[in-house]
C-alpha cells in the first residue's frame, strides 16, 4: 500500500451543519494556511488524502464486522459467551433493535465520510492553480468513494437521505441508485486505468474500480444487462486476472494486486495509522492467541465448504484450532474458539492496534460472478458458464455444465458465498436474493419482515424526529 492515510486531516476542521446532528452529517469549514501561517499551503490532493482516511476508524474493526458478516449464517459472534462485543450477541442472534451501537456508528462513519468526499469535490472544483486533468481525477476519486458510501448505506437501510439534497428526508432507494450511478459514470469518465497511476499514489480509485462497482450496483438493481455489459468492459480491459493461488488473496503479498479492483488501504511506506484493530478484533482468543476472537467461521458455513468439496477455499478463509499457519505461527488447540477469520490474518502485525491489513473491497473474482449471475438471469446461461467455472477452476473444483436456469442461479449463488466469505457481503446478498427468510429460519433465528432492513439508528430518530423509522422497528 503506497497512499500515506492519515486521520489528522490536513484541510478538515470539523464543525456541523444543524445544531445536534453530530451521528448524522458532517460540515467542514476549508481552511488553507498561507506559507506565512503554515509553511505550506494545502492541496486538493491532500483534501481527497483525508477521504480516504475516513476508512481507517474502529468502526471497520468492529461495528462493521457486526452488521455485515457477524449478523448473517457466515460467522458466530465468537470471542467468550460473557463479551457480548457490545451489541454483536444481539446481531448474531437477530435480536437487534434501533438502539444497537453498530448500525449507529455505520451510519455515522458512512455519512461523515460522504459529507467530506462533498466538500472536497467543491474545494477542488474551486482550487487555482491546478493542472486540470488533475483536478478531474481527484473529484473523480471523491464521487468513487461518495458512491462506495452511499451503496453501504442504501443495501442496509434502505430509503436514505441524499446528503447534498435534503439532510432529514428519505430518499427512495431507486433515487440513491440513480445517484450512485451518476457518481460512479463521472468517475469511470475521469478515473486513470490501475497501470496508469504513479507508484506512490497505488491503491487510489481507479476506472477499473469505478465499473466494477457500478457493475455491482446494477447487479443489486437487477438492472441484469447493465450488469453484464459493466463486467464485460472490466473483464475485457486486461488490466485484472485472478491471482493463481485463492490461498494468497488475502495476504500483504498481493495487496493491491492484479485481482484488486479496490482495497480500503492500511498502511503506507512508514509505519501510519492504519484500519484501527482490523486484524486484533478478530483474531485468535486465549491461548498462543492474539486477538479479541470475534466474528468466527460458522459450522454453518464450514459445512458449506465441505459439502463443495471446497477444500482449498475453506483452508484459506479458516483458521483451525490447533493448526499451523502458513508462516509457521502454531495456533494451541486450547484457544477460546474452534474457528477464526483467516482472511483477517496479519502474519507481521497480528496482534498490532494499528494494523497493516488492507482490506479487499471489491476484486476480480467477483467481477466474473457479477457476469456470470447477470447472464444467467437474462437467460443466457450456457455464456454464464465461463466467467463461473473459471472462479472455480482456479481452487481445483470440476466445471458446471448444467444450463437450467433455476438450478444455475443456486449455484451461482452458492459460489458467491465460499468465494467470497468474510468479505462483508453476505448478508446482503442474503437479503437481495431473497434467500434470508428461509436461510436463517433454518437455523433457528427469528428472522422476520423487519429484518430486511437495518433499524434507522434511534441516535439519529432523536435529533431528527422528523425522520422516518424503516417498517417495524
Amino acid at each position: 500500500m503506497k497512499i500515506r492515510i492519515n486521520t489528522l486531516i490536513y484541510v478538515l476542521l470539523a464543525t456541523f451543519l444543524l445544531a445536534g446532528c453530530d451521528d448524522f452529517v458532517e460540515e467542514v469549514e476549508v481552511v488553507a494556511p498561507t506559507a506565512e501561517e503554515s509553511g505550506e499551503v494545502f492541496t486538493p490532493t491532500q483534501f481527497i488524502t483525508g477521504v480516504y482516511g475516513r476508512h481507517t476508524d474502529f468502526s471497520y474493526a468492529f461495528a462493521y464486522l457486526g452488521i455485515t458478516e457477524i449478523i448473517s449464517d457466515n460467522a458466530d459472534k465468537g470471542s467468550s459467551p460473557t463479551d457480548t462485543g457490545t451489541d454483536k450477541h444481539l446481531l448474531d442472534g437477530l435480536t437487534y433493535t434501533s438502539t444497537s451501537p453498530s448500525f449507529r456508528d455505520m451510519w455515522t462513519q458512512w455519512y461523515k465520510t460522504i459529507g467530506r468526499a462533498t466538500l472536497a469535490i467543491e474545494y477542488t472544483e474551486d482550487y487555482e492553480p491546478i493542472n486540470e486533468s488533475l483536478r478531474q481525477r481527484l473529484i473523480g476519486e471523491a464521487k468513487f468513494l461518495r458512491a462506495l458510501n452511499y451503496f453501504w448505506l442504501v443495501r442496509g437501510f434502505g430509503d436514505v437521505p441524499i446528503q447534498e439534497v435534503n439532510l432529514v428526508d428519505r430518499a427512495p432507494v431507486s433515487e440513491v441508485y440513480a445517484y450512485i450511478e451518476q457518481d460512479l459514470i463521472d468517475a469511470a469518465a475521469s478515473l486513470p486505468a490501475k497501470g496508469d497511476y504513479a507508484v506512490a499514489d497505488i491503491g487510489r480509485a481507479t476506472r477499473g474500480a469505478a465499473q466494477g462497482l457500478l457493475a455491482k450496483v446494477y447487479l443489486y438493481e437487477k438492472k441484469w444487462q447493465q450488469a453484464a455489459d459493466m463486467a464485460n468492459t472490466v473483464i475485457n480491459s486486461g488490466d485484472y486476472a485472478l491471482e493463481p493461488d485463492y490461498a494468497t488473496v488475502w495476504r500483504a503479498s498481493t495487496e493491491n494486486g492484479p485481482e484488486s479492483l479496490f482495497e480500503l488501504q492500511a498502511r503506507g511506506e512508514i509505519i501510519a495509522h492504519g484500519i484501527q484493530q482490523y486484524s486484533q478484533t478478530q483474531g485468535a482468543r486465549g491461548p498462543s492467541g492474539w486477538g479479541w476472537g470475534f466474528n468466527t467461521p460458522s459450522e454453518d458455513l464450514l459445512n458449506a465448504f465441505n459439502e463443495a468439496g471446497d477444500t482449498v477455499r475453506r483452508d484459506a478463509t479458516i483458521i483451525f484450532a490447533g493448526e499451523t499457519l502458513f508462516d509457521g505461527r502454531e495456533v494451541s488447540s486450547s484457544v477460546e474458539n474452534p474457528r477464526y477469520n483467516e482472511k483477517a490474518y496479519s502474519s507481521a502485525n497480528p496482534g498490532a492496534g494499528e494494523s497493516d491489513k488492507n482490506i479487499r473491497i471489491l476484486r476480480y473474482a467477483e467481477i466474473l460472478l457479477i457476469e456470470a449471475e447477470a447472464l444467467n438471469e437474462l437467460g443466457q446461461s450456457a455464456a454464464a458458464l465461463g466467467p463461473l467455472n473459471l472462479v472455480r477452476e482456479r481452487v481445483n473444483l470440476s466445471d458446471i455444465t448444467t444450463t437450467d436456469q433455476g438450478a444455475l442461479r443456486q449455484m451461482i449463488w452458492n459460489e458467491r458465498r465460499l468465494e467470497l466469505a468474510f468479505e462483508h457481503d453476505r448478508w446482503f446478498d442474503l437479503i437481495r436474493t431473497g434467500q434470508a427468510e428461509s436461510v436463517m429460519t433454518a437455523l433457528g433465528l427469528p428472522f422476520g419482515e423487519k429484518n430486511k432492513l437495518f433499524p434507522i439508528p434511534n441516535d439519529q430518530l432523536i435529533q431528527t424526529p422528523e425522520m422516518t423509522q424503516n417498517p417495524g422497528w
